[in-house]
């Protein structure tokens, strides 16, 4: 889960700092990965789900196909690159 803060700067009229942090929801409540470096402080949060490394990538190289279909092409061990000598 990737979730956004927002909050307005004060001394910046207008302009905002987004910062993009890992997090885990358990038992209804957003768990942070790390600190947050806000005090009692509103913010805006924008939440949306991470994504493996296969949707993440997908589109890269113009794969038309299904993610599941690219998934097992990637991962079948006789179609790993050979490691340079």
């Amino acid at each position: 889960m990737l979730i956004h803060f927002n909050r307005r700067f004060a001394p910046l009229r207008g302009q905002t700092m987004t910062l993009t942090i890992d997090a885990v929801y358990e038992d209804g409540v957003i768990k942070p990965a790390e600190p947050l470096p806000f005090k009692h402080e509103k913010v805006r949060v924008t939440v949306e789900a991470a994504t493996g490394w296969v949707d993440a990538t997908y589109g890269i190289l113009g794969w038309k196909g299904d993610p599941e279909e690219l998934r097992r092409l990637a991962i079948h061990p006789e179609l790993d690159l050979e490691d340079e000598p």
